[in-house]
């Protein structure tokens, strides 16, 4: 039987200079899709699939994440019998009782694999969640609920994939996979790291979702630096694949690239349409400027 997973990893340390000057000052998990910082969807998509124990794998510069999952006595007070109740309880339910936040500094920049190695003796011998707020994903259920339930249903390891064009394969660790037309997972039979359209093995593309076995943590104490010569969690996954099984899981829902511009507006122009106090309001807007 699949252990729950009770942990998620947030590797927060990246500088975000995609975004500067916005993110000089603040971490660019911070930045705000409508009302909510991207760091908290990432926060309740975890504990909405099951999560209790919240890892963040931080930098420099990363107070503000800290700061914004802590309490705030001097805010509430504010609020509190101004009639702005509502605003009241969106800040006080921001992490619920019985959900946990550790913070652990990487001291060096040295990749995905690195940050998530420094969550290990938070994590110890369970299955866990690696979720990358930058990528930001809208699906019924989650989708980390959404790989949860195959855990379930056949144990191991499960990666969120979809399809991209060829010519983006060197932009993402892509996949080959042995094709079962019955599962909705798929067994990965090969995973390579930014590979070039030519050597890719596919163009499956994996994304901002992880659920790892424990021993992954053993392949990344050995793996070496990889493409742009950080220590690739893709890497240490190849590694995995002989000893313990990984699966490819297409997720339904829709994707959006927090991590460059263009992503991240069209997640505010989704979220802010589907938003239910202003989202009439803002569709009307954009009819009458396009």
């Amino acid at each position: 039987m699949a252990q729950p997973i009770r942990s998620a990893v947030f590797p927060v340390a990246g500088r975000g200079t995609r975004f500067l000057p916005a993110t000089k000052a603040s971490p660019k998990e911070m930045l705000p899709v409508v009302d909510k910082p991207l760091i908290q969807y990432a926060v309740e998509e975890a504990i909405g699939a099951g999560a209790t124990k919240l890892v963040f794998v931080t930098g420099s510069s990363k107070r503000a994440i800290e700061d914004h999952f802590d309490s705030d006595p001097e805010l509430e007070k504010a609020l509190s019998g101004t009639g702005k109740e509502e605003l009241l309880r969106s800040i006080q339910g921001i992490v619920p009782a019985g959900v946990s936040c550790i913070y652990i500094r990487q001291g060096e920049p040295l990749g995905l694999g690195h940050a998530v190695l420094c969550a290990r003796p938070a994590i110890g011998n369970e299955p866990f969640f690696v979720h990358l707020a930058d990528d930001l994903i809208a699906g019924e259920p989650s989708c980390l609920a959404q790989m949860s339930g195959e855990h379930r249903r056949h144990g191991g390891s499960v990666i969120a994939v979809e399809t991209v064009p060829e010519q983006d394969t060197s932009s993402y660790g892509i996949v080959a996979v042995r094709e079962d037309a019955t599962a909705d997972a798929q067994k990965i039979t090969r995973i390579v790291e930014k590979p070039k359209p030519a050597d890719a093995p596919s163009n499956l593309a994996v994304v901002g979702r992880y659920l790892l076995a424990p021993g992954i943590f053993d392949k990344l104490e050995r793996t070496t630096r990889g493409a742009g010569g950080e220590i690739q969690l893709t890497d240490a996954i190849a590694d995995m694949l002989e000893e313990s099984p990984v699966y490819a899981y297409a997720f339904r829902g829709e994707r959006f690239d927090c991590g460059n511009k263009l992503g991240y507006l069209k997640a505010s122009v989704a979220y802010g349409l589907a938003h239910p106090d202003i989202g009439g309001a803002f569709r009307e807007h954009l009819r009458g400027i396009l």
